[in-house]
């Protein structure tokens, strides 16, 4: 079994209960907009991280971060990028397992041909009155299971 956060919008702001819904987290993945390198170094504390760059990501230390990544976890691959409107491949054609993306602020999770989409929501400071979130996905027996997880 494998335990994959997943947390996008943080704005500079790490909630101690968002810590604490990723405690068991065995990667931790970011969608953009992180805001501050500090959110970064927090969430390593607890995993490895994997994040993406948002559209309010201009700071000098985010040149390291790439506009969308691709990374293998338990021979599922997932493609993180922070708007979904920009997704510029066929995830089907190129064998993506599930697309992970944020900037909306507004949590979501459905399945398309097989393919897992999740928007973790945000899990910075509240946006209008969307709710504040994030995501976990288990991989059990070779099946993505994914679940929002409400802050506040």
């Amino acid at each position: 079994m494998y335990h994959i956060g997943v947390i996008s919008d943080t704005h500079g702001l790490v909630r101690p209960e968002a810590l604490t819904a990723l405690k068991d987290s065995d990667i931790i993945l970011h969608a953009g907009d992180i805001g501050s390198p500090d959110v970064l170094q927090s969430l390593r504390s607890i995993a490895p991280v994997v994040a993406v760059r948002g559209n309010t990501d201009k700071d000098r230390w985010t040149g390291s971060l790439m506009d969308a990544e691709t990374v293998e976890i338990d021979s599922k691959l997932f493609y993180i990028l922070h708007d979904i409107s920009c997704l510029d491949l066929g995830p089907g054609t190129v064998g993506i397992h599930a697309i992970i993306s944020g900037h909306s602020h507004m949590p979501s999770i459905s399945e398309k041909n097989g393919i897992l989409y999740l928007n973790p929501g945000s899990a910075g400071p509240r946006r209008f009155k969307l709710p504040v979130t994030l995501a976990r996905i288990v991989i059990k027996q070779g099946r993505l299971h994914a679940e929002i997880m409400h802050l506040a």
